[in-house]
């Protein structure tokens, strides 16, 4: 090889190392920039997660109290309904979270109404009952009783 030749190829080699060394710099910056972004969006997905979790706790929570209320809901339903004083009779009741039964309507007598707070806070899960159950007047046909001689 010519000693021009030589020169030339020196010189290739020498470009060639030094844009090597240049190039593992910026790798080298690159790889930290992308292991920081890498990082940054794990963060990101875990808080994520966390919050989707916190979330998902929260409903499976208001899930298993809505279940419970219907349960509550459907015992004093059964209680009321299939007793034998109370069947016949058009009332209504609503039942909170916390095991709360209000009773709502109207009831043919006094006992009734008594009966239907009792069988109600004697069912499993009622934990108070407000009863404003109303008690309906007797109808009067207006006649009175003929007076006796």
């Amino acid at each position: 090889m010519s000693r021009k030749g030589r020169i030339v190829a020196v010189a290739l080699v020498g470009a060639a190392l030094v844009s090597w060394a240049g190039i593992g710099r910026v790798s080298g910056q690159v790889g930290t920039k992308v292991r920081e972004k890498v990082g940054e969006a794990a963060q990101d997905v875990k808080i994520g997660a966390k919050r989707a979790a916190e979330g998902v706790r929260e409903r499976l929570a208001r899930a298993k109290q809505s279940v419970h209320n219907m349960g509550v809901e459907a015992r004093v339903y059964g209680r009321l309904h299939w007793d034998k004083d109370l069947h016949t009779t058009k009332f209504d009741f609503e039942g909170t979270e916390d095991g709360v039964i209000t009773l709502k309507g109207t009831v043919p007598t006094a006992k009734a109404k008594a009966k239907a707070e009792l069988l109600t806070s004697e069912t499993f899960g009622v934990t108070k009952v407000i009863n404003h159950l109303a008690v309906a007047e007797p109808v009067t046909t207006g006649a009175t009783p003929a007076a006796k001689p």
